[in-house]
């Protein structure tokens, strides 16, 4: 059963005892990530990510590595446009010295400036291993066109313009500003004690208040990119307004994408690999904001048989549009959705994300029989609806990396 304590400087405890695993995985959620950064502070979420990492005021980077090795634990963290977290999964008997650990990163880390230099470096890599990676790098340069005036279309690790100067100050700042404990969701999956509750009240009961900053707005703008690299395959894209977090089609959407491009069974992966043997990797996927979201396809394949698929894709996501999914397609989606969602309850890391996740999007966490009743819920028109929002040619964002040099013939079949 899931509970949720509210501390009174605004801290939510979101927590869920398993009685029968020895496990427990724990995270602190933070409503922060680079869609809340100014344009100077192009990086700065991720930045601060990496920087807990290296030291605090009781540890040293490999001392926090050795304490949790100590225990036989897991740490880690990762930045999004709109969250950061810090997780950790440890042994029922050691988890008070994992909390102890991650509160000392969130509350005592030293950002020394030797840090705050070699990070800069580290960060640097990662942003090349981003630009040799086109399967992100497409998408990563359409998220910038279609949202040109807002933190969103901002890449999430910054640029070197931004990063060069990046100092202790302005971090700091940074930090003091967004990590707010009316943005912190403290989400606890698995064995632990009510006395190990009142600890963890104890510790992040001390965060100061402050007041939370907003985003900016974002709008999607069709958009139109091509970028040139020496790579044997093409890497293509296709964007169109998706669905906020909080829409309440959003389970709808989630079976739509799976029947699209979700899996092998998907109408993108039989008829465009399958029968045509165009491509070897294709799928469509869903991404949510907060105001605003995301419906895509992503495929990769050489230049000799994209405009083929190009036009396949076109056609499937028309026929969606207009005519839906036949009852074989709703039940196979939905059975596999709904395997997901009740096999990652066997795992107290899924669980404590889908805790997270929840509270921090939402402000409440559903059971998981709820999520299931609203994936049972779910007709074919309700998808020929969702298709029908979503699926619209009008608004199309188009992007493409590898031998991508003819503007015209792409513009000629995607009819923009």
């Amino acid at each position: 059963m899931t509970e949720k304590i509210t501390l009174p400087n605004g801290v939510r405890m979101i927590h869920e005892h398993i009685p029968h695993v020895r496990s427990v995985s724990i995270g602190l959620w933070l409503g922060v990530g680079s869609r809340y950064e100014r344009l100077e502070e192009g990086g700065a979420s991720h930045y601060i990510e990496h920087l807990l990492f290296k030291g605090t005021k009781h540890r040293t980077a490999a001392q926090l590595a050795e304490d949790m090795d100590q225990i036989g634990g897991q740490i880690n963290a990762f930045t999004t446009k709109e969250c950061t977290c810090f997780y950790g999964r440890v042994l029922d008997t050691h988890i008070r010295m994992a909390v102890d650990i991650l509160a000392d990163m969130l509350f005592h880390s030293n950002f020394h400036e030797d840090d705050i230099q070699g990070e800069r470096s580290v960060i640097y890599e990662e942003i090349d291993m981003y630009e040799d990676t086109p399967e992100d790098l497409v998408s990563e340069q359409l998220m910038t066109a279609i949202f040109p005036d807002s933190a969103l279309g901002r890449p999430i690790l910054g640029t070197r313009e931004t990063l060069q100067d990046m100092d202790r100050g302005r971090l700091l700042d940074y930090m003091a500003t967004h990590y707010v404990p009316n943005r912190l969701v403290v989400a606890i999956s698995g064995s632990f004690t009510s006395a190990d509750l009142d600890y963890m009240q104890k510790i992040f009961s001390h965060m100061p208040r402050g007041a939370i900053v907003q985003s900016d707005a974002a709008a999607f703008t069709p958009a139109f990119v091509l970028r040139e690299k020496s790579i044997e395959q093409n890497h293509l894209c296709l964007l169109m307004p998706g669905l906020p977090h909080d829409s309440q089609h959003r389970y709808t959407a989630q079976l739509l994408s799976n029947i699209l491009g979700g899996g092998m069974s998907s109408r993108l992966f039989q008829t465009i690999r399958e029968q045509h043997g165009l491509c070897y990797s294709i799928y469509s996927f869903g991404s949510s904001y907060r105001d605003t979201g995301l419906f895509g396809v992503y495929t990769a394949l050489n230049q000799e048989t994209e405009v083929q698929a190009l036009q396949l894709i076109l056609e499937i996501l028309q026929d969606l549009r207009e005519n839906g999914v036949t009852d074989q397609e709703l039940d196979r989606a939905r059975e596999q959705v709904k395997s997901n969602v009740l096999m990652s309850l066997e795992s107290t890391s899924a669980r404590m994300n889908n805790l997270g996740k929840y509270e921090l999007y939402h402000g409440a966490v559903p059971a998981p029989e709820e999520i299931i009743a609203r994936y049972d819920g779910v007709t074919k028109a309700d998808i020929l609806a969702v298709a029908q929002r979503v699926i619209g040619f009008d608004q199309l964002a188009f992007s493409a990396v590898g031998q991508a040099t003819d503007e015209g013939r792409y513009r000629e079949v995607l009819g923009v």
